[in-house]
């Protein structure tokens, strides 16, 4: 095989793996950025010194 061959045939394959990556829905990347379930996201709160969520979503909100 050429040079020109297997850039072609590793381009191919590099399209193939993203177009098959995207087909699938959610990224992997990007599951750890969603907040998660509410009782993970109020853990997280508890555990790190703040209001919890009940309380976060019953609270005044500054733009009313």
């Amino acid at each position: 095989m050429s040079k020109t061959d297997q850039a072609t045939l590793r381009m191919a394959a590099i399209a193939a793996v993203i177009a098959e990556v995207t087909q699938q829905g959610d990224d992997p990347g990007q599951i750890a950025r969603q907040p998660g379930l509410a009782w993970s996201q109020d853990h997280r709160r508890i555990n790190t010194g703040q209001s919890s969520l009940m309380h976060r979503r019953a609270s005044r909100s500054p733009w009313k």
